[in-house]
Protein backbone atom coordinates (compact mmCIF):
# COMPACT_ATOMS: atom_id res chain seq x y z
CA UNK A 1 0.00 0.00 0.00
CA UNK A 2 1.55 3.36 -0.81
CA UNK A 3 2.02 6.31 1.31
CA UNK A 4 -0.67 8.56 -0.22
CA UNK A 5 -3.03 5.87 0.57
CA UNK A 6 -2.26 5.67 3.97
CA UNK A 7 -2.48 9.25 4.32
CA UNK A 8 -5.92 8.97 3.04
CA UNK A 9 -6.57 6.99 5.07
CA UNK A 10 -5.41 8.24 8.42
CA UNK A 11 -7.47 11.54 7.34
CA UNK A 12 -10.51 9.77 6.67
CA UNK A 13 -9.95 8.19 10.49
CA UNK A 14 -9.74 11.82 12.37
CA UNK A 15 -12.66 13.19 9.89
CA UNK A 16 -14.57 10.01 11.21
CA UNK A 17 -13.23 10.87 14.80
CA UNK A 18 -14.46 14.26 14.05
CA UNK A 19 -18.20 13.58 12.95
CA UNK A 20 -19.00 10.75 15.41
CA UNK A 21 -17.11 11.87 18.67
CA UNK A 22 -15.71 10.18 21.74
CA UNK A 23 -17.18 9.30 24.69
CA UNK A 24 -14.54 7.00 26.72
CA UNK A 25 -16.46 5.90 29.69
CA UNK A 26 -20.27 5.67 27.88
CA UNK A 27 -22.45 2.50 27.57
CA UNK A 28 -20.56 -0.45 27.11
CA UNK A 29 -17.54 0.35 28.69
CA UNK A 30 -18.82 0.19 32.00
CA UNK A 31 -18.32 -3.49 31.26
CA UNK A 32 -15.01 -3.35 29.54
CA UNK A 33 -13.14 0.08 31.59
CA UNK A 34 -13.50 -1.17 35.13
CA UNK A 35 -11.96 -4.47 33.97
CA UNK A 36 -9.15 -2.41 32.61
CA UNK A 37 -8.73 -0.53 35.77
CA UNK A 38 -9.00 -3.67 37.72
CA UNK A 39 -5.43 -5.24 36.25
CA UNK A 40 -3.92 -1.82 36.33
CA UNK A 41 -4.88 -1.84 40.08
CA UNK A 42 -6.00 -4.76 41.72
CA UNK A 43 -6.76 -3.59 44.80
CA UNK A 44 -10.02 -0.95 43.09
CA UNK A 45 -13.28 -2.92 43.22
CA UNK A 46 -13.36 -5.04 45.86
CA UNK A 47 -16.97 -5.42 45.77
CA UNK A 48 -19.60 -6.88 43.34
CA UNK A 49 -16.86 -7.24 40.50
CA UNK A 50 -18.75 -10.30 39.17
CA UNK A 51 -20.87 -7.56 37.02
CA UNK A 52 -18.29 -6.33 34.77
CA UNK A 53 -15.53 -9.33 35.83
CA UNK A 54 -17.42 -11.94 34.25
CA UNK A 55 -16.84 -10.79 30.53
CA UNK A 56 -12.93 -10.80 30.97
CA UNK A 57 -12.69 -14.52 31.34
CA UNK A 58 -13.87 -14.71 27.49
CA UNK A 59 -11.82 -12.03 25.99
CA UNK A 60 -7.98 -10.75 25.40
CA UNK A 61 -9.25 -7.17 25.05
CA UNK A 62 -8.66 -6.10 28.83
CA UNK A 63 -5.28 -7.56 28.95
CA UNK A 64 -4.16 -5.71 26.07
CA UNK A 65 -5.67 -2.27 26.61
CA UNK A 66 -3.31 -2.57 30.45
CA UNK A 67 -0.40 -4.09 28.76
CA UNK A 68 -0.31 -1.43 26.36
CA UNK A 69 -0.26 1.04 29.23
CA UNK A 70 2.32 -0.58 31.19
CA UNK A 71 4.74 -0.63 27.86
CA UNK A 72 4.14 3.00 27.30
CA UNK A 73 3.25 4.02 31.03
CA UNK A 74 1.00 6.31 29.15
CA UNK A 75 -2.07 7.57 31.70
CA UNK A 76 -5.26 5.01 30.60
CA UNK A 77 -7.23 8.19 28.99
CA UNK A 78 -4.43 8.63 26.53
CA UNK A 79 -4.33 5.24 25.55
CA UNK A 80 -8.06 4.37 25.38
CA UNK A 81 -8.25 7.26 22.96
CA UNK A 82 -5.31 6.08 20.97
CA UNK A 83 -6.62 2.58 20.67
CA UNK A 84 -10.21 4.62 19.40
CA UNK A 85 -8.18 6.34 16.58
CA UNK A 86 -6.49 2.93 15.88
CA UNK A 87 -8.83 0.91 15.89
CA UNK A 88 -10.80 2.81 13.34
CA UNK A 89 -8.03 3.12 11.52
CA UNK A 90 -7.65 -0.34 10.77
CA UNK A 91 -11.99 -1.50 10.07
CA UNK A 92 -11.37 1.56 7.26
CA UNK A 93 -7.97 -0.23 5.80
CA UNK A 94 -9.88 -3.48 6.00
CA UNK A 95 -12.52 -1.80 4.28
CA UNK A 96 -9.95 -0.48 1.59
CA UNK A 97 -8.28 -3.54 1.08
CA UNK A 98 -11.21 -5.07 0.11
CA UNK A 99 -13.43 -2.83 -1.89
CA UNK A 100 -9.71 -2.95 -3.86
CA UNK A 101 -10.26 -6.25 -4.40
CA UNK A 102 -13.71 -5.92 -5.19
CA UNK A 103 -13.39 -3.08 -7.67
CA UNK A 104 -11.04 -2.35 -10.28
CA UNK A 105 -12.27 1.44 -10.14
CA UNK A 106 -9.89 3.42 -7.40
CA UNK A 107 -12.77 5.68 -7.42
CA UNK A 108 -15.17 3.06 -6.35
CA UNK A 109 -13.19 1.66 -3.53
CA UNK A 110 -12.73 4.81 -1.93
CA UNK A 111 -16.66 5.51 -2.53
CA UNK A 112 -16.56 2.20 -0.59
CA UNK A 113 -14.52 3.52 2.52
CA UNK A 114 -16.00 6.85 2.73
CA UNK A 115 -19.76 5.42 2.82
CA UNK A 116 -18.29 3.27 6.21
CA UNK A 117 -16.88 6.36 7.58
CA UNK A 118 -19.63 8.36 7.45
CA UNK A 119 -21.91 6.20 8.24
CA UNK A 120 -19.61 4.59 11.32
CA UNK A 121 -21.80 5.22 14.42
CA UNK A 122 -25.08 4.02 12.78
CA UNK A 123 -27.22 1.70 14.71
CA UNK A 124 -27.42 -1.81 13.27
CA UNK A 125 -31.48 -2.37 12.92
CA UNK A 126 -33.15 -3.06 16.40
CA UNK A 127 -29.83 -4.98 17.83
CA UNK A 128 -28.29 -1.77 20.27
CA UNK A 129 -25.01 -1.60 18.00
CA UNK A 130 -23.46 0.66 16.25
CA UNK A 131 -21.09 0.06 13.01
CA UNK A 132 -18.74 1.54 15.58
CA UNK A 133 -18.82 2.77 19.27
CA UNK A 134 -17.97 6.26 20.33
CA UNK A 135 -15.42 4.09 23.09
CA UNK A 136 -12.94 1.81 22.34
CA UNK A 137 -14.02 -1.99 22.84
CA UNK A 138 -13.82 -5.42 21.39
CA UNK A 139 -15.79 -5.59 18.70
CA UNK A 140 -13.81 -2.75 16.86
CA UNK A 141 -11.04 -5.55 16.94
CA UNK A 142 -13.24 -8.35 15.89
CA UNK A 143 -14.87 -6.08 12.90
CA UNK A 144 -11.59 -5.53 11.21
CA UNK A 145 -9.91 -9.34 11.73
CA UNK A 146 -13.77 -10.26 9.96
CA UNK A 147 -13.17 -8.46 7.21
CA UNK A 148 -9.69 -9.39 6.32
CA UNK A 149 -10.90 -12.92 7.35
CA UNK A 150 -13.06 -12.20 4.57
CA UNK A 151 -10.82 -11.19 2.31
CA UNK A 152 -8.59 -14.20 2.91
CA UNK A 153 -10.98 -16.64 1.89
CA UNK A 154 -11.62 -14.66 -1.44
CA UNK A 155 -8.65 -15.59 -2.11
CA UNK A 156 -8.60 -18.80 -1.48
CA UNK A 157 -5.99 -18.28 1.51
CA UNK A 158 -7.78 -20.26 4.58
CA UNK A 159 -4.75 -20.77 6.84
CA UNK A 160 -4.79 -16.71 6.66
CA UNK A 161 -8.32 -16.34 7.42
CA UNK A 162 -8.07 -18.85 10.20
CA UNK A 163 -5.70 -16.42 11.90
CA UNK A 164 -7.42 -13.49 11.50
CA UNK A 165 -10.84 -15.68 12.54
CA UNK A 166 -8.55 -16.88 15.84
CA UNK A 167 -7.64 -13.40 16.85
CA UNK A 168 -11.24 -12.19 16.26
CA UNK A 169 -11.90 -14.97 19.01
CA UNK A 170 -9.68 -13.96 21.46
CA UNK A 171 -10.98 -10.11 21.69
CA UNK A 172 -14.81 -11.50 21.25
CA UNK A 173 -15.90 -15.03 20.88
CA UNK A 174 -19.81 -13.97 20.29
CA UNK A 175 -19.08 -11.49 17.56
CA UNK A 176 -16.11 -13.97 16.08
CA UNK A 177 -18.53 -16.38 15.38
CA UNK A 178 -20.81 -15.11 13.27
CA UNK A 179 -17.69 -14.15 11.15
CA UNK A 180 -16.62 -18.09 11.42
CA UNK A 181 -19.90 -19.33 9.86
CA UNK A 182 -19.77 -16.23 7.07
CA UNK A 183 -16.50 -16.79 6.32
CA UNK A 184 -17.41 -20.97 6.17
CA UNK A 185 -20.31 -20.23 4.40
CA UNK A 186 -18.74 -17.89 1.18
CA UNK A 187 -15.97 -20.46 1.50
CA UNK A 188 -17.93 -23.29 0.34
CA UNK A 189 -20.73 -20.82 -2.17
CA UNK A 190 -16.99 -20.29 -3.67
CA UNK A 191 -15.74 -23.63 -4.05
CA UNK A 192 -17.64 -25.85 -7.19
CA UNK A 193 -15.88 -29.25 -6.14
CA UNK A 194 -17.77 -30.33 -2.71
CA UNK A 195 -21.10 -32.01 -2.93
CA UNK A 196 -23.78 -30.01 -1.99
CA UNK A 197 -24.57 -32.74 0.94
CA UNK A 198 -21.26 -32.19 2.43
CA UNK A 199 -21.29 -29.11 1.88
CA UNK A 200 -24.83 -27.58 3.36
CA UNK A 201 -23.90 -30.13 6.75
CA UNK A 202 -20.98 -28.37 6.90
CA UNK A 203 -21.62 -24.92 6.64
CA UNK A 204 -25.15 -25.67 9.04
CA UNK A 205 -22.37 -26.81 11.53
CA UNK A 206 -20.84 -23.50 11.44
CA UNK A 207 -24.10 -21.88 11.72
CA UNK A 208 -24.68 -23.97 15.03
CA UNK A 209 -21.18 -22.48 16.54
CA UNK A 210 -22.93 -19.45 18.32
CA UNK A 211 -26.09 -21.65 19.54
CA UNK A 212 -24.27 -24.11 21.94
CA UNK A 213 -25.93 -23.04 24.90
CA UNK A 214 -27.99 -25.81 26.57
CA UNK A 215 -31.63 -25.24 26.29
CA UNK A 216 -32.35 -24.39 30.14
CA UNK A 217 -35.39 -23.00 31.04
CA UNK A 218 -34.54 -19.40 32.49
CA UNK A 219 -35.10 -18.30 35.74
CA UNK A 220 -37.43 -15.91 36.74
CA UNK A 221 -34.55 -13.56 37.79
CA UNK A 222 -33.39 -14.20 34.30
CA UNK A 223 -36.47 -12.92 32.67
CA UNK A 224 -36.52 -9.89 34.94
CA UNK A 225 -32.70 -8.78 33.61
CA UNK A 226 -33.97 -9.45 30.16
CA UNK A 227 -36.91 -7.30 30.58
CA UNK A 228 -34.25 -4.48 30.53
CA UNK A 229 -32.87 -5.21 26.96
CA UNK A 230 -36.09 -5.78 24.56
CA UNK A 231 -33.42 -5.66 21.95
CA UNK A 232 -32.96 -9.08 23.11
CA UNK A 233 -36.30 -10.26 21.71
CA UNK A 234 -36.87 -9.81 18.16
CA UNK A 235 -41.09 -9.23 18.66
CA UNK A 236 -40.42 -6.67 20.64
CA UNK A 237 -38.22 -4.70 17.84
CA UNK A 238 -40.33 -1.21 16.78
CA UNK A 239 -41.64 -1.21 13.11
CA UNK A 240 -39.08 0.84 11.80
CA UNK A 241 -35.81 -1.62 13.58
CA UNK A 242 -37.59 -4.51 11.39
CA UNK A 243 -36.21 -2.50 8.57
CA UNK A 244 -32.92 -3.02 9.47
CA UNK A 245 -33.78 -6.42 8.35
CA UNK A 246 -35.82 -6.34 5.04
CA UNK A 247 -34.13 -3.62 3.72
CA UNK A 248 -30.88 -4.98 3.62
CA UNK A 249 -32.19 -8.15 1.92
CA UNK A 250 -34.22 -6.33 -0.94
CA UNK A 251 -30.71 -4.32 -1.32
CA UNK A 252 -28.72 -7.45 -1.24
CA UNK A 253 -31.12 -9.15 -3.89
CA UNK A 254 -30.61 -5.89 -5.93
CA UNK A 255 -26.64 -6.29 -5.99
CA UNK A 256 -26.41 -9.86 -6.94
CA UNK A 257 -28.66 -8.91 -10.24
CA UNK A 258 -26.12 -5.77 -10.92
CA UNK A 259 -23.00 -7.94 -10.03
CA UNK A 260 -24.63 -10.95 -12.47
CA UNK A 261 -24.62 -8.04 -15.35
CA UNK A 262 -21.51 -6.86 -14.68
CA UNK A 263 -19.66 -10.20 -14.52
CA UNK A 264 -18.44 -9.06 -10.95
CA UNK A 265 -18.55 -12.76 -9.67
CA UNK A 266 -17.02 -11.82 -5.99
CA UNK A 267 -19.34 -9.37 -5.33
CA UNK A 268 -22.17 -11.59 -6.77
CA UNK A 269 -20.84 -14.19 -4.16
CA UNK A 270 -20.15 -11.89 -1.14
CA UNK A 271 -23.85 -10.81 -1.54
CA UNK A 272 -25.67 -14.40 -2.10
CA UNK A 273 -23.44 -15.26 1.09
CA UNK A 274 -24.81 -12.58 2.74
CA UNK A 275 -28.68 -13.07 2.01
CA UNK A 276 -28.34 -16.69 3.14
CA UNK A 277 -26.34 -15.61 6.42
CA UNK A 278 -28.90 -13.02 7.38
CA UNK A 279 -31.51 -15.35 6.35
CA UNK A 280 -30.14 -17.92 8.48
CA UNK A 281 -29.79 -16.05 11.84
CA UNK A 282 -33.13 -14.53 11.75
CA UNK A 283 -34.66 -18.04 11.56
CA UNK A 284 -32.75 -17.70 14.63
CA UNK A 285 -34.11 -15.24 16.16
CA UNK A 286 -37.26 -15.94 15.65
CA UNK A 287 -36.87 -19.25 17.28
CA UNK A 288 -35.61 -17.61 20.64
CA UNK A 289 -38.00 -15.07 20.84
CA UNK A 290 -41.30 -17.21 20.33
CA UNK A 291 -41.24 -20.10 22.64
CA UNK A 292 -40.26 -18.92 26.64
CA UNK A 293 -38.75 -22.36 27.15
CA UNK A 294 -35.45 -20.71 24.43
CA UNK A 295 -35.58 -17.42 26.45
CA UNK A 296 -32.38 -18.05 27.72
CA UNK A 297 -30.48 -18.51 24.43
CA UNK A 298 -31.34 -14.93 24.04
CA UNK A 299 -27.56 -14.72 25.26
CA UNK A 300 -26.25 -15.63 21.81
CA UNK A 301 -28.13 -12.98 20.26
CA UNK A 302 -28.21 -13.54 16.66
CA UNK A 303 -29.50 -10.78 14.86
CA UNK A 304 -25.84 -9.41 16.00
CA UNK A 305 -24.98 -10.86 12.98
CA UNK A 306 -26.41 -7.94 10.89
CA UNK A 307 -23.15 -5.79 12.24
CA UNK A 308 -20.69 -7.52 9.55
CA UNK A 309 -23.72 -7.63 6.99
CA UNK A 310 -23.79 -3.61 7.68
CA UNK A 311 -20.30 -3.20 7.32
CA UNK A 312 -19.88 -5.26 3.91
CA UNK A 313 -23.11 -3.54 2.78
CA UNK A 314 -22.11 -0.32 2.62
CA UNK A 315 -18.43 -1.24 1.58
CA UNK A 316 -20.27 -2.20 -1.44
CA UNK A 317 -23.21 0.18 -1.61
CA UNK A 318 -20.69 3.03 -1.48
CA UNK A 319 -18.15 1.48 -4.04
CA UNK A 320 -21.27 1.26 -6.74
CA UNK A 321 -22.51 4.58 -5.78
CA UNK A 322 -18.76 6.31 -6.32
CA UNK A 323 -18.31 3.98 -9.86
CA UNK A 324 -22.24 5.04 -10.92
CA UNK A 325 -23.22 7.79 -10.14
CA UNK A 326 -20.55 10.10 -8.20
CA UNK A 327 -17.79 9.24 -10.22
CA UNK A 328 -15.08 12.00 -10.53
CA UNK A 329 -17.30 15.10 -9.96
CA UNK A 330 -17.06 16.89 -6.86
CA UNK A 331 -20.28 18.55 -6.36
CA UNK A 332 -21.65 15.22 -6.16
CA UNK A 333 -19.82 14.27 -3.61
CA UNK A 334 -20.24 16.67 -1.74
CA UNK A 335 -23.80 16.90 -2.02
CA UNK A 336 -24.00 13.74 -0.95
CA UNK A 337 -21.67 13.04 2.23
CA UNK A 338 -21.85 16.85 3.93
CA UNK A 339 -25.60 16.30 4.43
CA UNK A 340 -24.78 12.88 5.33
CA UNK A 341 -22.35 13.83 8.19
CA UNK A 342 -23.98 16.73 9.38
CA UNK A 343 -27.16 14.45 10.06
CA UNK A 344 -24.38 11.70 11.85
CA UNK A 345 -23.05 14.69 13.86
CA UNK A 346 -26.40 15.89 14.83
CA UNK A 347 -27.34 12.19 15.94
CA UNK A 348 -24.39 12.06 18.33
CA UNK A 349 -25.01 15.39 19.60
CA UNK A 350 -28.51 14.40 20.32
CA UNK A 351 -27.40 11.10 22.00
CA UNK A 352 -24.49 12.76 24.23
CA UNK A 353 -26.19 16.27 24.74
CA UNK A 354 -24.59 17.06 28.46
CA UNK A 355 -21.32 16.20 27.54
CA UNK A 356 -18.19 17.38 25.41
CA UNK A 357 -18.44 16.02 21.29
CA UNK A 358 -15.13 14.87 22.25
CA UNK A 359 -13.75 13.92 25.37
CA UNK A 360 -10.44 14.12 25.29
CA UNK A 361 -7.74 13.06 27.97
CA UNK A 362 -7.66 15.07 30.93
CA UNK A 363 -10.11 17.42 29.93
CA UNK A 364 -12.41 19.05 32.61
CA UNK A 365 -15.85 16.91 32.20
CA UNK A 366 -18.35 19.14 30.63
CA UNK A 367 -21.06 16.74 32.03
CA UNK A 368 -22.18 17.20 35.85
CA UNK A 369 -22.67 13.66 36.42
CA UNK A 370 -19.31 12.59 35.18
CA UNK A 371 -17.73 15.68 36.88
CA UNK A 372 -18.94 14.02 40.20
CA UNK A 373 -17.88 10.35 39.68
CA UNK A 374 -14.53 12.10 38.87
CA UNK A 375 -14.87 13.51 42.19
CA UNK A 376 -15.40 10.29 43.98
CA UNK A 377 -12.14 9.08 42.12
CA UNK A 378 -10.17 11.87 43.58
CA UNK A 379 -11.42 12.32 46.90
CA UNK A 380 -12.81 8.81 48.60
CA UNK A 381 -11.15 5.67 49.96
CA UNK A 382 -10.80 3.12 47.32
CA UNK A 383 -12.55 0.38 49.08
CA UNK A 384 -15.62 2.55 49.47
CA UNK A 385 -18.97 1.27 48.38
CA UNK A 386 -21.32 3.32 46.02
CA UNK A 387 -25.09 2.78 45.46
CA UNK A 388 -26.60 5.42 42.87
CA UNK A 389 -30.36 5.18 41.32
CA UNK A 390 -30.14 1.70 39.41
CA UNK A 391 -31.84 3.38 36.25
CA UNK A 392 -28.81 6.59 36.65
CA UNK A 393 -27.81 6.03 33.13
CA UNK A 394 -30.98 6.36 32.06
CA UNK A 395 -31.29 9.57 33.34
CA UNK A 396 -31.69 12.78 31.21
CA UNK A 397 -28.46 14.56 31.41
CA UNK A 398 -26.57 11.43 32.61
CA UNK A 399 -25.63 10.46 28.84
CA UNK A 400 -24.71 6.63 30.23
CA UNK A 401 -22.14 7.17 31.61
CA UNK A 402 -20.52 4.16 33.70
CA UNK A 403 -19.85 5.04 37.36
CA UNK A 404 -17.54 2.20 37.77
CA UNK A 405 -15.85 3.47 34.16
CA UNK A 406 -15.03 6.96 35.77
CA UNK A 407 -15.03 6.74 39.25
CA UNK A 408 -13.48 3.12 39.73
CA UNK A 409 -15.28 2.71 42.78
CA UNK A 410 -17.33 -0.53 43.53
CA UNK A 411 -21.49 0.17 43.48
CA UNK A 412 -24.74 -1.89 43.70
CA UNK A 413 -25.76 -3.72 41.18
CA UNK A 414 -27.46 -1.07 38.25
CA UNK A 415 -30.83 -2.02 36.51
CA UNK A 416 -29.14 -1.25 33.17
CA UNK A 417 -25.53 -2.48 32.30
CA UNK A 418 -25.46 -4.91 35.31
CA UNK A 419 -28.15 -6.81 33.46
CA UNK A 420 -26.82 -7.35 30.44
CA UNK A 421 -23.91 -9.03 32.58
CA UNK A 422 -27.09 -10.86 34.05
CA UNK A 423 -28.12 -11.95 29.84
CA UNK A 424 -25.49 -13.36 29.18
CA UNK A 425 -24.11 -15.00 32.40
CA UNK A 426 -27.31 -16.53 34.03
CA UNK A 427 -25.82 -17.49 37.37
CA UNK A 428 -25.38 -13.33 38.12
CA UNK A 429 -29.16 -12.87 37.57
CA UNK A 430 -30.29 -13.93 41.20
CA UNK A 431 -27.94 -11.54 42.82
CA UNK A 432 -28.44 -8.97 40.90
CA UNK A 433 -32.05 -9.36 41.31
CA UNK A 434 -31.86 -8.90 44.94
CA UNK A 435 -29.18 -5.97 45.14
CA UNK A 436 -31.95 -4.14 42.15
CA UNK A 437 -35.05 -4.92 43.99
CA UNK A 438 -33.23 -3.35 47.21
CA UNK A 439 -33.02 -0.25 45.32
CA UNK A 440 -36.65 -0.21 44.18
CA UNK A 441 -38.27 2.74 44.71
CA UNK A 442 -34.76 4.67 45.11
CA UNK A 443 -36.16 8.73 43.43
CA UNK A 444 -38.43 7.95 47.05
CA UNK A 445 -35.90 6.97 49.37
CA UNK A 446 -35.42 8.36 52.73
CA UNK A 447 -32.68 8.42 55.44
CA UNK A 448 -34.09 4.60 56.56
CA UNK A 449 -34.10 3.04 52.97
CA UNK A 450 -30.17 4.48 52.67
CA UNK A 451 -29.59 3.03 56.55
CA UNK A 452 -31.03 -0.21 55.30
CA UNK A 453 -28.68 -0.39 52.20
CA UNK A 454 -25.72 -0.04 54.54
CA UNK A 455 -26.85 -2.05 57.21
CA UNK A 456 -27.29 -5.10 54.20
CA UNK A 457 -24.89 -4.08 51.89
CA UNK A 458 -22.50 -2.23 53.21
CA UNK A 459 -23.36 1.03 51.55
CA UNK A 460 -21.04 3.92 52.61
CA UNK A 461 -21.70 6.37 50.31
CA UNK A 462 -24.58 7.37 47.35
CA UNK A 463 -24.99 9.71 44.80
CA UNK A 464 -28.06 11.37 44.50
CA UNK A 465 -30.04 14.10 42.02
CA UNK A 466 -30.51 17.69 43.59
CA UNK A 467 -31.80 18.49 46.28
CA UNK A 468 -30.27 15.41 48.11
CA UNK A 469 -31.43 14.51 51.35
CA UNK A 470 -30.00 17.26 54.30
CA UNK A 471 -29.72 14.74 57.03
CA UNK A 472 -26.78 13.70 55.23
CA UNK A 473 -22.98 15.34 55.25
CA UNK A 474 -22.69 16.23 51.33
CA UNK A 475 -19.43 17.18 50.48
CA UNK A 476 -19.72 17.71 46.87
CA UNK A 477 -22.16 18.49 44.96
CA UNK A 478 -23.14 20.37 41.06
CA UNK A 479 -26.08 20.96 39.25
CA UNK A 480 -27.37 17.88 38.81
CA UNK A 481 -26.10 15.79 41.63
CA UNK A 482 -24.76 15.26 45.39
CA UNK A 483 -22.24 12.61 46.21
CA UNK A 484 -23.54 11.94 50.26
CA UNK A 485 -21.86 9.97 53.02
CA UNK A 486 -24.30 7.83 54.80
CA UNK A 487 -23.75 8.55 58.12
Amino acid sequence: MRGKELLILVVLTLGALGVHGYHPAAEDAEIYLPTIVSLLHPQLFPFHREFFHSHSTLTLFPQLIAWSVKLTHLPLSVMLLAWQVASIFLVLLACYVLARRLFQNGIAAWGGVILVAALLTLPVAGTSLYIMDHYINPRHFSAFAAIFSILAVLEGRYLRAGLWLAFAAMVHPLMASYAISYSVLLGWMGRRDRTHTAGVSRVGAAFVVPFRSLFQAPSPAYLEATRYHPALYLLNWRWYEWLGIVAPLVLLAYLVKLARARRSREVELLCRALVVYELVYFAGALVISIPTRFAALARVQPLRALHLLYLLLFVLLGGLAAEYVLDKRIWRWIALYVPLCAGMFAASRATFPASAHIEWPGAAPKNAWVASFEWVRENTPSNALFALDPMHMCIRGEDANGFRAVAERSMLADAVKDSGAVTMFPPLAQEWLEQVQAQTGWKDFRVRDFERLRARYGVEWVILQQPGISAFSCPYQNRAVVVCHVD
